[in-house]
């Protein structure tokens, strides 16, 4: 397993992405709870309750978030999250491919990409997390995304191939 400091970064202060599970998860609780300390942001609370795998609380204050930010392409992007970490994968990749079809060619695409392959990777359905990955890779690449994301991406798709030549 790799060290925490090899993980990509999970986009929140303290949050790391799993390099073997694909997961965002809280490596440093400290820089995490004073981030959100000092966040005003109501979708930080719901990224961080996702991470936990508090499904239910964080759906309860993403629905009162969405009802203040009804257009918040963060916020919708966690409804699918929800559904990922409430283990309902078919209902996350639906939804996830209708915000997919909503910001096709937007900087948002690649990041709609990258959690339709985690979702399908949590899923068991590998051929589609690594075609999902690919594709954020490639935008990110393409759009001269930050390193960190274009790490991300390189990271969860070499995962996912991994995974998929040891399943042939």
């Amino acid at each position: 397993m790799s060290d925490v400091i090899e993980w990509p970064d999970g986009g929140f202060p303290g949050i790391r992405i799993n390099p073997e599970f694909l997961l965002p998860e809280i490596t440093s609780p400290e820089a995490c709870a004073a981030a959100l300390e000092a966040s005003t942001d109501p979708a930080d609370r719901v990224f961080v309750l996702l991470v936990e795998g508090h499904a239910s609380d964080a759906a309860e204050l993403l629905a009162e978030a969405r009802y203040r930010d009804p257009e918040s392409f963060r916020l919708r992007a966690f409804e699918s999250e929800v559904l990922r970490v409430s283990h309902r994968y078919d209902e996350a990749v639906e939804l996830f491919k209708q915000l997919l079809a909503e910001v096709a060619g937007t900087s948002n695409e690649a990041l709609v990409y990258q959690y339709l392959g985690r979702t399908h990777f949590a899923a068991g359905h590998i051929g589609a997390a690594v075609e999902s990955f690919t594709r954020a890779l490639d935008l990110r690449v393409e759009q001269s995304a930050d390193a960190a994301l274009i790490h991300s991406s390189t990271v969860a798709l070499q995962r996912a191939r991994d995974v998929l030549e040891l399943a042939s």
